[in-house]
């Protein structure tokens, strides 16, 4: 086939090209087969199919829906790195924060402030000022501002919400920020539209051999319980805390290991902490983000040890209430439990080391052919993804035919880039175009780019479509369709929890618009009534157990809580990738 042929055009992820991507699965020999669709294992195809190579990429849930979906939504360097003296990780991530911002992905990410408050005389000021200086400069150009220093009264008027005696002064700096699964799905469409076959509800069962190399993986869709086998010249792991499983799935002896560690945060209304800018607290073991997002504040994280369920980690009270202690130490006004609107929690994929304390464990990534045919990667962080996923793909070569081309994804924009900027000068005419106010017209660029034309289109003579959702009004009901017809949505939990952010935006989690939506989505799957309701009865059942699961005192009775509601993918089986 050629690239022209698998090329521009494919980057639709929806029912119309899911039977066909399936075909292909079982009908095609790849170079590449990739396994997991996070963040790395998106990124990975689309480095392999930007080289020319053949790639499939199989997820057994949906894009992002493990660690990609549940991240503090930061694409930074990691200020805490460089006390940790791993300068080479943090100028390697300020560097991809600002390829994003200027040229990859300049409508998803953007810059985000932060005020670091200083608690200490004399000494404090310049320490930090010191490493805030090598943070603005390690990554070369920078489309950000640099530090600014505030006297007490001035970091008081940027934050008013914090107490007065909370800090001595303060400095402001400048990190981004991004819907990372969004993004994580953007990346995968973008691996589409560059030839990749991508396709979620697709599970790795079985690992192929010939003699003694891995030559392929069997693959079972977990919605229908179809299987097929997928030739390859090489696979490549990406299944971040899952990557023990799956190493044990190949009968291959793994290189390294991976410790998982649950990362909770918390999301409150906008309008409880009075502040024009994020903020960095430190703790007794890391550090603490106030994070602006839209009309809320995410509050985050936590850093302990999980050896329980991989795919539904369960934030406990105690995590909510380390959370809130914390946050509250700085706060003039107190947040309370009342004040939650929402709470996810993801897992880390770290690199297993001799500290016992995960927040000290390295982000930095690992990469190892364990097995002729097989190559794994983990650990890193989600701002270098792209650089993990050249570096796998390089690791891989060894396996394929040819001598693959070198990585360019660094001058690949991701699809809804080409164009954004002209559009955002013409939110106004957009918006009297299709009836909607600019403010909306601009938050659907943020989110869609210039693919927002593609968004705005299915609502050409249903202009019901258009209008917001009647439970969650920072959404238009063109999205959820949108959702399904183009990114790869299969079921309610898709969109309400990774295409939207509903499910942590708003205090009822989805269930209020639970119905409106599957409505939406069963128009374009072709749902049954009966069908529609047991989408609508699984997602308010997740919700009822992460609610549960939330006022748990511990780890296991909140994981025992949590597996409680069912699966949406029912045909799922362990290990899951």
């Amino acid at each position: 086939m050629t690239d022209s042929a698998r090329g521009a055009g494919q980057a639709e992820l929806g029912p119309r090209t899911r039977e066909d991507s399936w075909r292909r699965l079982g009908g095609e020999s790849f170079d590449l087969v990739v396994i997991g669709g996070g963040v790395v294992g998106a990124g990975v195809a689309l480095d392999a199919a930007t080289r020319g190579l053949r790639v499939a990429l199989v997820e057994a849930r949906d894009l992002a829906s493990g660690t990609s979906s549940r991240s503090s939504k930061l694409f930074h360097g990691g200020l805490r790195y460089l006390e940790q003296l791993e300068f080479g990780l943090v100028r390697e991530a300020l560097r991809e924060r600002e390829l994003m911002l200027t040229r990859l992905a300049p409508h998803l990410v953007k810059p985000v402030s932060f005020l670091y408050p200083l608690t200490r005389r004399v000494w404090e000021r310049p320490y930090t000022a010191a490493g805030l200086f090598m943070y603005d400069t390690m990554g070369g150009a920078r489309s950000v501002p640099g530090q600014k220093h505030l006297s007490r009264a001035g970091a008081l008027r940027m934050v008013p919400a914090l107490k007065r005696d909370a800090l001595i002064g303060g400095i402001r700096y400048y990190d981004a920020q991004a819907d990372d699964a969004r993004h994580t799905m953007t990346v995968a469409r973008t691996a589409a539209h560059y030839g990749a076959v991508v396709r979620n509800s697709t599970q790795v069962v079985r690992f192929l051999r010939e003699a003694d190399r891995i030559s392929g993986v069997r693959v079972r869709d977990v919605e229908d319980g179809r299987e097929t086998d997928i030739q390859a010249s090489a696979v490549i792991n990406c299944t971040g805390v899952w990557t023990d499983e799956l190493q044990r799935l190949s009968g291959s002896r793994g290189r390294f290991r991976v410790r998982a560690s649950k990362g909770v945060h918390i999301v409150v209304p906008r309008d409880r902490i009075v502040s024009e800018s994020g903020m960095i607290l430190r703790t007794e073991k890391s550090v603490l983000f106030v994070i602006p997002w839209r009309n809320h504040w995410i509050v985050g994280t936590t850093d302990t040890d999980w050896n329980l369920d991989l795919a539904h980690p369960s934030a406990t009270k105690h995590d909510i209430d380390y959370l809130l202690e914390h946050v509250n130490t700085v706060l003039a006004t107190p947040l309370t439990h009342d004040d939650i609107e929402g709470v996810y929690a993801g897992l880390r994929p770290l690199l297993a080391g001799e500290s016992e304390e995960t927040s000290k464990l390295s982000r930095e990534h690992a990469v190892a052919r364990v097995a002729p045919g097989l190559v794994a990667i983990a650990g890193g962080k989600y701002t270098t993804y792209r650089v993990m996923a050249a570096d796998a793909v390089d690791a891989a070569a060894v396996d394929l035919p040819g001598r693959p081309q070198p990585s360019i994804t660094d001058k690949v924009p991701l699809l809804g880039a080409d164009g954004y900027h002209a559009l955002v000068n013409q939110a106004d005419h957009l918006a009297a175009q299709h009836g909607l106010h600019p403010y909306r017209v601009r938050h659907l660029l943020d989110r869609y780019g210039s693919l927002v034309h593609e968004v705005l289109a299915l609502g050409e003579g249903r202009p019901e479509l258009l209008k917001p959702l009647e439970a969650a009004p920072d959404y238009l009901g063109v999205e959820a369709v949108y959702a399904v017809s183009h990114e790869g949505a299969l079921h309610l939990e898709d969109v309400l929890a990774r295409r939207t952010r509903i499910s942590i935006e708003y205090p009822h989690r989805g269930v209020d618009c639970a119905r409106q939506v599957a409505r939406l989505m069963g128009e374009v799957l072709g749902w049954t009534e009966a069908e529609t309701a047991r989408e609508v009865e699984v997602y308010n059942a997740r919700v009822e157990a992460e609610r549960d699961s939330q006022s748990q005192p511990n780890d296991e009775a909140a994981d025992e809580r949590r597996n409680a509601a069912p699966e949406a993918r029912s045909k799922l089986t362990e290990p899951v990738s």
